[in-house]
């Protein structure tokens, strides 16, 4: 009967071979359909954290954003108006050459008679801050004198229409204002701004879809190079300029996709050389890359079922499974190298706690990403996990069936499994002496890493995320110069019961914006007040403006002996804003009412030009408690989000320290702490290396720590399972380097946010592989807890 028993286990281990292999078979049709209908959600703008007290502060940027996230601006200039009008016909031309998918925006046809004639009812009601200071410090007897005045010099200033209609010449001024608040200016089907020295035309187009969703090329760039090279062509003097949110997308898309590759193919290159100079045999490179083909592939599977897309940045991160899971079949190769003989059931079964213990320990570190209220970390701890399972199981289910002849042991790797032998265990010294000098030398290392940690500067800056090129950003502020554009990262969000309401506190504030705008702080602003003020002082406005234009009428009809007719109509209620908003000149200022908005009421939107850093600190502090006033900088406030992930992050990391430790107690009891110290140390060191180093500390530094948890405590693991196994420490340096050749290459990334995820791990991992098998146990694992 006993002799049944192996009979019967082979039996259950080909059931669970064929159980997994239907699964990894409904994994591959599933990978199929994917993708062909579901592409990766490739929009960075997905992945930023949102913060539920500010939900109508997204709301307003997400709706700010819509045109200007997919918004080309490029201009085109030169000396006179012809050459810049035959290099920018060049340009345009071989523009839609080289990207036909691009949108076309054409200049705004708004007929200006039009425009005058609409607003015409309403030309005592709609002034200007300066007409308004006027007309509140000159009383109606003066304001008649200038208007007499100008009745008996009538080419003193432009008029819209008869003097009787307008005497104090109000509406002429007040558009002259609007027409002065932007440099550019419709002329012959195109928008022209005009420089001392320079003449430019100004060419938009959209991009179809987000300009976020980039597949790491660089199309719209090589298209604008390669019509900037006709132009240089036709019109040698001419100077393009071009910016735009798709173009710092795309920049940043495409030079992340170079970096990042690094991590996939490095480490599967790594993998394939290793293993090869290891065991000189194609079956365990097979093996390995299976198990991380089926691995990631299962991942992305499950991630895709429990979320409603997969976004391009979780497939990256888990790229950090190919350091992880390859060393369950690394272990398992090495073991079987090192003892052919043994039936490769019998072996996974003696590998199997070790192995277990190794995968739990990792998911419990990753999980602590999960626990985060942010759906990209919790699509990679999903994503993670389950890669690492599935490896694990490709591991456990088909290699005992696949393994029909152990590999031979090379030079490479006996070389390798030796080198534990000569690997020093850390002990308490004999002597009195060489206790003092342990404890003097401890002392000192800990004083040291004490004071490297003190060092760490912490740095949430948005703008770590990437790294602008030079020549890109230099060409966004002159643009941004010229134009004189808003800023698309700090605005003011004005919000009220109604529209009317709105416009009352719009104007409550123009004050202080005056008062930053007169300290040099903000070049200027843009509000709907500035063309409908509110209800009540359009009142005033009326008021004022008939006291005035009584006295001026009554005192030309004393001179001329007959009163001055009027003809044009003047409205008797105030303009209201929607009735504006509908009319064909407020197209461009539409993107600046809200309406309804989270949280109740309804909004607008201030936009500020050029404010700078000093500007939006006093704009905030004066803004700060005024009900309906939100001073909103979205740099300072996504850099503070990304900062309490941070924290948020860290506390995961000292929980998942914990939860790991609790595991590795119920295998190993006493002896737990030789398995789980080295990698805490290491995070110890390189937090300590990295204050020394003067790196800033962000939360991408935090994430490397959670990947590092997971990858070092499989090496104390193993080697407190298998303290003297030669094939024990083989893997653990086949894995430990593998991973450094890959992830160490991060390191020298130009993105910081990448170079800080590599730096971190490499640092880490390096020196919790150097720490593992000083403190493996000095006899075999037992069942019975060896002493500490």
């Amino acid at each position: 009967m006993p002799a049944l028993a192996p009979a019967r286990r082979e039996r259950a281990s080909l059931w669970l071979a064929c159980a997994w292999a239907l699964v990894v078979l409904a994994i591959a049709l599933h990978q199929w359909r994917f993708w062909q209908h579901e592409p990766l959600d490739t929009d960075v703008m997905a992945l930023l954290p949102r913060d539920a007290a500010a939900q109508a502060a997204d709301q307003v940027a997400a709706k700010l954003a819509a045109s200007a996230a997919r918004r080309i601006v490029v201009l085109v200039g030169a000396a006179d108006q012809a050459s810049a009008a035959r290099a920018a016909e060049a340009f345009d031309t071989a523009w839609r050459a080289a990207a036909p998918e691009l949108l076309s925006v054409p200049a705004a046809a708004t007929d200006p008679a039009a425009a005058i004639a609409a607003l015409a009812p309403w030309r005592d009601r709609l002034l200007s801050d300066s007409q308004r200071a006027t007309l509140q410090a000159q009383g109606p007897a003066q304001l008649a004198e200038q208007a007499l005045a100008a009745l008996y010099q009538p080419g003193l200033a432009p008029r819209l229409g008869a003097w009787s209609d307008d005497p104090l010449n109000l509406g002429a001024d007040w558009w002259r204002e609007r027409a002065a608040a932007s440099p550019v200016q419709p002329r012959d089907g195109h928008l022209w701004l005009a420089t001392p020295k320079m003449q430019w035309q100004v060419l938009l187009r959209d991009l179809p879809g987000s300009a976020f969703s980039l597949d790491g090329s660089a199309r719209q760039r090589g298209a604008l190079d390669a019509a900037e090279a006709v132009v240089r062509a036709a019109v040698p003097q001419a100077r393009v300029l071009a910016a735009g949110v798709p173009l710092f997308a795309e920049a940043a898309a495409a030079q992340a996709s170079r970096e990042i590759n690094v991590i996939g193919w490095g480490s599967l290159a790594a993998i394939v050389l290793l293993m090869w100079l290891a065991f000189r045999s194609p079956l365990p490179v097979i093996g390995v890359a299976v198990s991380l083909a089926v691995g990631c592939a299962a991942a992305l599977s499950v991630t895709a079922l429990v979320f409603d897309r997969v976004h391009l940045i979780t497939l990256v991160f888990g790229a950090t499974l190919i350091g992880v899971a390859e060393d369950y079949g690394i272990h398992y190769w090495a073991a079987r190298a090192n003892a052919p003989r043994e039936a490769p059931p019998t072996l996974i079964r003696r590998l199997l706690p070790g192995m277990l213990l190794a995968l739990l320990s990792s998911i419990a570190a990753y999980a602590a990403l999960g626990v985060a209220p942010f759906p990209g970390l919790r699509q990679m701890a999903l994503f993670s996990s389950v890669g690492l399972a599935a490896a694990f199981l490709t591991v456990l289910c088909w290699f005992p069936l696949a393994d029909r002849r152990a590999p031979r042991e090379t030079r490479f790797a006996r070389t390798l499994g030796a080198s534990l032998r000569h690997w020093p265990r850390l002990r308490l010294p004999a002597s009195r002496r060489g206790r003092w000098l342990a404890t003097a030398s401890t002392g000192l290392a800990v004083v040291l890493l004490a004071i490297g940690i003190a060092r760490l500067h912490v740095d949430d800056d948005i703008r770590q995320l990437q790294s602008v090129p030079k020549a890109l950003l230099q060409s966004q502020r002159e643009v941004q110069q010229l134009l004189r554009a808003p800023s698309p990262a700090q605005f003011i969000v004005v919000r009220g019961e109604s529209a009317d309401a709105v416009l009352a506190r719009e104007e409550s504030i123009r004050p202080l914006l005056a008062a930053r705008q007169a300290a040099g702080e903000l070049v200027g602003w843009s509000a709907l007040s500035d063309w409908v003020p509110s209800s009540a002082r359009q009142r005033d406005h009326a008021a004022w403006v008939a006291a005035a234009e009584q006295a001026a009428l009554a005192s030309a009809a004393e001179l001329l002996g007959e009163a001055p007719a009027r003809h044009a109509p003047r409205a008797s209620e105030a303009l209201p804003l929607p009735s504006f908003l509908a009319l064909p000149l407020a197209e461009p200022l539409r993107a600046q009412w809200l309406g309804a908005v989270a949280g109740g009421g309804v909004a607008s939107v201030i936009h500020l030009q050029a404010p700078t850093t000093a500007g939006v600190q006093a704009l905030a502090a004066a803004l700060a408690g005024q009900e309906g006033i939100e001073l909103i900088d979205r740099p300072a406030q996504v850099s503070a989000t990304l900062g309490s992930y941070r924290s948020a992050m860290s506390a995961l990391l000292v929980a998942g320290f914990v939860l790991v430790y609790l595991v590795l107690a119920r295998r190993f009891g006493r002896r737990a702490w030789r398995a789980w110290l080295p990698t805490l140390l290491a995070t110890g060191f390189t937090l300590a290396t990295l204050g020394w180093l003067g790196e800033p500390f962000q939360l991408f530094n935090v994430l490397a720590l959670i990947v590092l948890l997971g990858v070092g405590v499989d090496y104390g693991i193993f080697l407190v399972e298998h303290p003297e196994d030669a094939s024990a420490w083989l893997s653990v340096m086949l894995g430990a380097a593998s991973t450094l050749l890959s992830f160490g290459l991060l390191g020298l990334s130009s993105t910081p946010a990448l170079r800080a995820f590599g730096l971190t791990l490499a640092l880490g991992i390096a020196t919790v592989w150097a720490l593992s098998p000083l403190l493996r146990p000095a006899i075999p694992s037992s069942p019975e807890p060896a002493p500490c």
